[in-house]
């Protein structure tokens, strides 16, 4: 089958990093293409050269066998390509219509036509598989989960020949995540190009047709999905075998042994959303917490940073009571509380700031004397965390908004290491993160426990809280349902408990 579109000995840098460097790829009508690569392998680059947000330095665009040359994104929107980027472009104090409709809203006698921008938005949504969001709603009140399918909406709105997804599905709900696969498969069978980037193996595996493996800015293979086994993928990808994907868990701890936890919750409560939560992590321990998205594992995070009013219940440090009145409060050598969020782009990180001052954001009174930053200390401390997590930047001082995904994200999880918390609050830390930047993060997290730190992580990924964590704490209507642990701590547990299904184990 001729493909529909074609890029061909693409290149571009951006200052002394080679992006893309004589990189190939076609995509055919009616195929799902996987695009494979670590963060820093150029795919980003590469998908937004097809959406025409960058103009590369090198090489020819050739759309439906005439070359083209995209000088802004809407060029290539009019020319039938649509992109979902993992980071989202919504308006949040705008409408879902409002966002669905924001780059052509339909008009009469020169007004934006507020019923006809209703139905398209209604039809988008529909067509997405997401109903049940009502199109005069927020968007900034929606979940993170639902502002993606709104992304998805607003894409389908466009009417595109070829949908690029960039990790379109790793804030999505289980739910969410099988509805867009369903999708996918619809706009396959109606002739849809569909470029889609993933981290996720098993999602490559249910959907892709075709795969394409990026390695540093080059192209490395094509091939037909399903020929090729995982280990071999990742091979290509990263340049190095992967023998194991989680560092060894410790011997379980006995009933009763280890003094006091680290941190400690009794019948902690707030505004309806989080109901009598007991939990207890003790240092040297990875506490995972399970269930769907929007169970109140995020709010759990966020009254224990201090960042809610009204929190009712007891929170113990070390077996006293303690009271965290704000995140300047948590971060205290004293208190040792570090939240890394959800999304690193908007919550983690001062994008267009450079990367030291974002690693050192977090630890300016331990870096400064009377008021006064030690700049000299400052350098040194950034250069050593720089080193410890191998963050890949040509230098210091460059913006971080610069960097790949796992590269950033690095950065959220060093601004923090720089207090040396005691207590570590993970939200989902490798979302959107290339498998070799997960391996890291995954031993990183392991040796910190190691060192004495108690850990709390969230995830959306199953086979994380199962590799990573000792126990799991399954949240439900902003309740711990149940815990899981040992031989119990299972995907089928897991999912089961998530449900509130009876087959769960005690």
């Amino acid at each position: 089958m001729e493909p529909i579109l074609q890029l061909a000995d693409i290149s571009k840098r951006y200052g002394g990093v080679r992006a893309l460097e004589r990189a190939s790829f076609a995509c055919a009508p009616g195929r799902i293409h996987a695009v494979l690569g670590e963060n820093g392998a150029g795919k980003s680059t590469l998908i937004k050269i097809m959406a025409g947000v960058v103009r590369p330095d090198e090489g020819r665009i050739v759309l439906e066998g005439t070359e083209r040359r995209f000088g802004h994104p809407q060029e290539a929107v009019s020319a039938g390509i649509a992109c979902i980027f993992q980071e989202l472009s919504l308006m949040p104090d705008l409408s879902v219509a409002d966002n669905i409709c924001i780059t052509n809203p339909p008009r009469r006698h020169g007004l934006i036509d507020r019923r006809a921008q209703r139905r398209i938005a209604e039809a988008a949504l529909a067509r997405a598989g997401a109903e049940d969001i009502h199109p005069l709603a927020p968007v900034g009140s929606l979940t993170l989960s639902r502002q993606q399918m709104v992304e998805i909406a607003k894409a389908l709105a466009r009417d595109p020949k070829i949908l690029i997804l960039d990790e379109a599905t790793s804030a999505l709900t289980a739910a969410d995540v099988q509805r867009v696969f369903a999708l996918l498969r619809r706009l396959r069978g109606e002739g849809l190009a569909i470029v889609y980037i993933s981290h996720r193996m098993k999602e490559i595996a249910e959907l892709a047709d075709d795969c394409s493996v990026f390695r540093n800015g080059r192209h490395v293979a094509t091939f037909e999905a399903g020929t090729r086994s995982d280990a071999e993928i990742i091979e290509m990808m990263i340049g190095r075998d992967i023998a194991h994907a989680f560092p060894p868990k410790p011997p379980a701890r006995p009933d009763g042994a280890g003094g006091a936890p680290a941190l400690e919750t009794r019948a902690l409560s707030w505004g309806g959303r989080l109901h009598d939560i007991d939990l207890a992590a003790w240092p040297g321990e990875i506490v995972g917490l399970g269930g769907l998205d929007g169970q109140g594992q995020r709010e759990f995070f966020l009254a224990l940073f201090g960042v809610l009013r009204g929190v009712t219940g007891e929170v113990r440090l070390g077996g006293t009571p303690a009271r965290v009145r704000d995140p300047r409060h948590a971060k205290r050598a004293g208190v040792g509380i570090a939240l890394v969020p959800e999304d690193r782009k908007t919550e983690g990180l001062m994008l267009p700031m450079s990367v030291r001052h974002n690693l050192s954001l977090a630890a300016l009174d331990r870096l400064s004397r009377a008021g006064v930053l030690l700049a000299a200390e400052e350098a040194a401390a950034v250069s050593a965390m720089v080193r410890r997590l191998a963050i890949k930047v040509p230098d210091i001082g460059d913006a971080v908004g610069t960097l790949s995904g796992g590269n950033q994200q690095k950065v959220v999880i060093g601004k923090w290491l720089l207090n040396a918390p005691r207590i570590l609050l993970l939200n989902d830390p490798t979302r959107g993160i290339d498998v070799g930047t997960k391996q890291e993060i995954y031993a990183l997290v392991r040796a910190l426990a190691d060192e004495g730190a108690a850990v709390l992580l969230y995830s959306t990924d199953y086979a994380e809280l199962i590799g990573c964590c000792d126990r799991v704490a399954v949240f439900y209507d902003g309740r711990i349902l149940r815990w899981l642990a040992g031989a119990d701590l299972t995907e089928r547990a897991l999912v089961s408990s998530a449900l509130n299904l009876e087959e769960a184990p005690a």
